[in-house]
This record gives C-alpha cells, sequence and structure tokens, in this order.
C-alpha cells in the first residue's frame, strides 16, 4: 500500500514499478561486485601465505575507513542526491577494481590489497547508505517489510554469485581476470542506477515538519548494540572464514567459494522469513532468538567438518540478515525518510566500532590459534552480550519503537 496520505495514478505506480526493477538489478549486481572484491582479496592473502593476520589488517582497515566515513556519509546521502551518489561510487569501484588486477601483475598482493582497501570501504558506505536509504522511495507501493526483504535477498543472491563466480575465477584463472570480471560487475550497476527514477532531495537536505537534528535516542542506540553484534558476526566469518578452510579444513579456493556460497544461501533465506516470523514471535524475541542461535551456531563450529561446517555457514547467514532485515524495518519505521542516511551512518558507526576491536584481538593473536577457537571465543562473546542486554532489558524495549514514531 501507498504511504499515509499518498494516492499514486496508475501511470505513477508503474513508473514507480520500472524503476524498482531497476534498482533490484543495481542491488543484484553492485553485491557482486562488491563481495567479490573481498572474497577475492581475502583469498589471495591467505594463499599467498600473509595468513590471518594480513586479512584482519585488510578488513580492519577497511573499518576504520568506514567508521570514519559513515557519519560523513550519512550527512551527504541525505543533503543531495542519493541515486547520482551511488553512480559516482560504482564509477570509482569500477576503475578501482581495474587498477588494482593492474597493481597485481607488479606488486605483492599484501600491499595491493590494502591500499586499495581504503577507496573501496569509502565507495562502499556512500553507495549503502545512499541506496538504502532509497528504499523508502523506490519501493513505494509496497509495505516496508516487502520492500527490504525483496532488495535483502536480491543483495544476499547477489553475494552467492559473487562467492560462485570468484571462487571459479580465482581456481581457473588469474587473479587480474578476477578483478577485471568484477569491474564489470560495478560498470552494470552503473547502468542500472541510471534508469531509477531520480529522487529529488527536500530542500536544504530536510523537511520543516522533522527539522535537521538527528537525535541519539534510545530506541537507536538500542538498534545500534544488536546491530553491531550482527555486523561482526559477519565480520568474524569474512576474516577467520580464509584461514578456517585453508588451515584447519585443508581445503582449496572452490572450497573457500562453497563456504562464501553457503553463507549466502543461507543469508537469501533469512531475507524471506522475516514476515512469518515476527508474527509469530514479535520483534523483541526474535531478536534474542537470533542471537542465541548464532553463538550456538558459531560455537559448533570447533567440533564440525566439512560439509556439516557448510551447512553451519549457511544457518549463520540465514540468522545474520534476518537480523539485519529486521533492524532495517525498524529503522524505517521511527526515522523519517530525510534522516534515514545519518541514521544509517550513525548505526554503522557502532558496529564498525565493535568490528575494529575484534580485528586487533586476531591480528594480535595471528596464526597462534585455530580458526575455530577465534569462533567458540566469538560466540561465549555473543552469548554474554545476549544475556546483559536482557538484564537490562534492551532487547524489550524494541517492541514499541515502530509505535511510538520518533522524530529525529
Amino acid at each position: 500500500m501507498s504511504p499515509p496520505g499518498t494516492m499514486l495514478e496508475p501511470q505513477s505506480v508503474a513508473q514507480a514499478s520500472r524503476s524498482f526493477r531497476w534498482f533490484l538489478g543495481c542491488t543484484f549486481v553492485s553485491a557482486l561486485g562488491r563481495n567479490g572484491y573481498h572474497i577475492a582479496c581475502a583469498w589471495l592473502l591467505v594463499a599467498q601465505g600473509h595468513g590471518a593476520a594480513a586479512v584482519a589488517a585488510f578488513f580492519a582497515i577497511i573499518s576504520v575507513t568506514e567508521l570514519v566515513a559513515s557519519p560523513l556519509a550519512g550527512w551527504i546521502s541525505d543533503r543531495y542526491d542519493r541515486r547520482l551518489l551511488c553512480v559516482a561510487a560504482d564509477v570509482v569501484r569500477f576503475a578501482g577494481a581495474l587498477t588494482l588486477g593492474a597493481l597485481l601483475l607488479v606488486a605483492d598482493p599484501l600491499w595491493a590489497s590494502w591500499l586499495s582497501a581504503t577507496v573501496f570501504a569509502i565507495c562502499d558506505r556512500i553507495a549503502l547508505t545512499s541506496s538504502q536509504a532509497m528504499i523508502p522511495t523506490v519501493g513505494v507501493g509496497l509495505s516496508p517489510a516487502t520492500a527490504n526483504s525483496i532488495v535483502f535477498f536480491l543483495m544476499q543472491s547477489g553475494s552467492l554469485a559473487a562467492a560462485v563466480l570468484t571462487g571459479t575465477l580465482l581456481h581457473v584463472t588469474t587473479p587480474t581476470y578476477t578483478f577485471a570480471a568484477l569491474a564489470v560487475a560495478f560498470l552494470l550497476s552503473v547502468c542500472f542506477l541510471l534508469a531509477v527514477r531520480r529522487e529529488v532531495p527536500p530542500r536544504n537536505g530536510v523537511t520543516a515538519e522533522h527539522g535537521s537534528t538527528l537525535a541519539l535516542d534510545a530506541p537507536l542506540l538500542q538498534l545500534g548494540v544488536l546491530y553491531a553484534f550482527l555486523y561482526t558476526g559477519g565480520v568474524v566469518v569474512s576474516v577467520i572464514g580464509p584461514s578456517f578452510v585453508f588451515d584447519e579444513l585443508a581445503g582449496n579456493a572452490i572450497d573457500f567459494g562453497y563456504l562464501e556460497s553457503a553463507w549466502s544461501a543461507g543469508s537469501i533465506l533469512g531475507a524471506l522469513l522475516l514476515i512469518p516470523l515476527s508474527r509469530v514471535l514479535g520483534m523483541s524475541m526474535l531478536q534474542s532468538v537470533l542471537l542465541v542461535l548464532t553463538a550456538f551456531s558459531f560455537a559448533s563450529l570447533k567440533a564440525l567438518e566439512l560439509p556439516w561446517s557448510l551447512l553451519a555457514f549457511a544457518v549463520l547467514g540465514a540468522l545474520h540478515n534476518l537480523g539485519r532485515v529486521a533492524i532495517e524495518v525498524m529503522l524505517q519505521s521511527f526515522v523519517p525518510r530525510t534522516a534515514l542516511g545519518r541514521a544509517k551512518g550513525a548505526l554503522h558507526s557502532v558496529g564498525v566500532a565493535l568490528g575494529v576491536i575484534l580485528f586487533g584481538v586476531v591480528a594480535a593473536v595471528g596464526d597462534e590459534v585455530r580458526p575455530s577457537t577465534i569462533f567458540l571465543a566469538f560466540a561465549i562473546v555473543l552469548a554474554a552480550g545476549t544475556v546483559t542486554l536482557a538484564m537490562f532489558r534492551l532487547v524489550g524495549k524494541l517492541d514499541t519503537v515502530g509505535d511510538d514514531q520518533r522524530e529525529l
């Protein structure tokens, strides 16, 4: 249904539907390129003998850059044309992927990937913050849960395609050709974005109704804590996953592609489960169950071998994405469209801050601790955090977030 007070003519509905389809195409290929870049860099660092510490440093560079860039990206996306910001970010990522592929012909993958990480992280924040803030506009006529579920479904489908494509390319061809193929994905994203209907930014980036101040109130902070746990879980998989396959399971690039594919396949399922599960459990109970099951799944990796470990990663992917979509819907339910960019920037900063701490721990222990032991340690931290949230009744308060319609 249309937003309150909005009546769409049949022609406008048709235009909005076409625009949303182009937006979904952009979401798919952009996710393919973005996740393919992360997978390729992580695997190259491990395959070249640099180990988990180098991968942790790579993602630490990305996280520190995102920590700095997230608030700025949110402010920019609320003030300027979000579609053109996404186009600019993908143009830079297209050129960056081609440049990185060329650098690998003459440079050590360690330094080449580290140098490229900063540029890609800035572009990622601008593209993701702007595009996800566009969802209420491009998805007009759909409920927030439906629009976000579809977008996250295509996003994770792109991640699955990236895992299959990148793992295969790394196995059968050179890294240079792999990054050239990923660059094509960003170019396609630009083409699709240009077909999306332009979103007219409000004057001075805000409306008079909602004001220009973003209040970091309790509901937003609570969502930030939950987002931080889920975000860090994804980071753990990205950082430790290559070493877990290469060192502990004695696998190759294809096996690593299977791991990423299992995670992405589970994430696709997770994007579709929000509507039925939220009706049965309620948002606060759903979040608590997700965190508990995530902790259990990470702990189980200590005792699992292939192919059962792939099933565990599929479950982790489903739980991760289900939680992310739920948080996105709750955020859009009480934050006005003109402030979504800043709200998402603040939310992501909380998650990245926790991720940076994790990177420091992994970099410090290096290769002295088995990957499955790190998974187990994170499971313990996650379980303790879940208990703490329950004790302070932070999770339970989220049930009322969507009803308050707080102004930021």
